[in-house]
């Protein structure tokens, strides 16, 4: 995150000594990416963070592969997936490889008996169907649909929803996620090209600030494994931090789409990226305004990524019957474009009014058992005339 930002009190000078109204320590801790030169903060703590009294289990939630070389286009019901009452049991990965992992979730039930910090990846949650508070260490974030999420690895965090019927799109990363730097100057700051920019986020407030041991059931998953450790303090006990890496939200509707007189690529939709993929968002916007324009999509071949889109509202021009929560695989290797009518379709149309998420990974995904679940099976003939 190229943004400062501060919540609660802190020592005016870092590494040094910092004491409560009662004359007790406070204990800082560096809250970090890439070793000692990613983004940081520093966080205070009423206890040491580091007291664990005990690890009760481990267990693999390790992702069940179906086709690990795959050439087949793919079209996944993603509504179809079965809500679960817990949070983690309802994340489901869809679409893997080694840098990252593509899942749905349809949670029914917040998360109040137990803490969870993903040890090894940044996460995306994108907020399809619901409404609530991310709970962190480092303050509160209020959601809606439409809403991303970025959690960086590490983070502390509770979910809480305003209602049973709940649809997430998540992405685990294992680099972190920032916002993609052609929109950047060198001190960071977003130009006035970007098609977003930092009044857009949505930063955490509301610090809570907690004094209390005990017995806190924590929930860490680190390769393949979910681990639960017993914390003697409560997780929530930050009175202060500032810095660069933390907690934040960005919507969907605050995306301004780049136009042209003639079709843009999908780069001008990037809105965030890492060193193995991309993610774009699509939204509604005017058309092309050339008199001799092709709005659809040009044909084109997926030589260096596989492409995943997540289709959330609207009619999406491109395709065919497709409906909410539908998620199609464009894998590298053979080209795709626009289905059979569709380039047809979209000549002469003014706008769209398409809301979808798309992720372009660097490197081949593997399908997991749980995906082929939800395939429709034919959707790589779509483009038969």
């Amino acid at each position: 995150m190229p943004v400062y930002h501060k919540l609660g009190s802190f020592p005016q000078k870092r590494h040094t000594i910092f004491k409560s109204k009662e004359d007790k320590f406070y204990y800082e801790q560096l809250f970090g990416t890439e070793g000692f030169s990613g983004m940081a903060s520093l966080t205070y703590h009423v206890h040491r963070p580091t007291q664990v009294k005990e690890i009760v289990r481990s267990y693999s939630v390790a992702p069940k592969i179906a086709i690990d070389k795959n050439i087949k286009a793919l079209l996944l019901k993603g509504f179809e997936l079965k809500p679960a009452d817990d949070f983690l049991d309802s994340r489901v990965p869809m679409l893997i490889n080694s840098d990252v992992h593509l899942g749905l979730a349809a949670p029914r039930k917040s998360t109040k008996d137990y803490f969870y910090k993903n040890a090894d990846a940044d996460e995306l949650l994108f907020i399809h169907k619901g409404s609530g508070k991310l709970r962190t260490f480092m303050g509160t974030i209020p959601f809606e649909y439409g809403d991303y999420l970025v959690i960086p690895r590490g983070m502390i965090y509770q979910i809480e929803f305003d209602t049973t019927e709940n649809r997430l799109l998540y992405l685990e990363s294992f680099s972190p996620i920032y916002t993609p730097k052609r929109y950047r100057n060198h001190f960071g700051q977003l130009l006035e090209h970007s098609p977003f920019c930092e009044r857009d986020y949505k930063l955490p407030v509301d610090l809570e600030t907690h004094d209390e041991k005990g017995d806190f059931l924590m929930k860490i998953k680190k390769e393949g494994m979910i681990h639960e450790l017993i914390y003697a303090t409560h997780p929530f006990d930050v009175v202060g931090w500032d810095g660069y890496n933390f907690p934040y939200g960005f919507s969907i509707h605050n995306f301004e789409p780049i136009t042209g007189r003639v079709h843009q690529p999908p780069p001008v939709h990037q809105t965030f990226e890492t060193n193995s993929f991309v993610v774009c968002s699509f939204c509604p916007r005017l058309y092309d305004y050339h008199p001799q324009s092709i709005p659809a999509p040009y044909n084109h071949s997926n030589i260096d990524s596989d492409e995943v889109l997540y289709y959330v509202d609207g009619d999406f021009m491109s395709r065919n019957n497709i409906k909410q929560g539908h998620i199609t695989l464009h894998p590298k290797g053979i080209p795709h474009g626009p289905a059979p009518g569709a380039m047809e379709r979209s000549i002469g149309q003014k706008e769209t009014q398409e809301l979808a998420v798309m992720v372009d990974t660097f490197r081949p995904l593997m399908v997991t058992e749980q995906a082929m679940g939800l395939d429709d099976g034919k959707y790589y003939k779509s483009w038969v005339e």
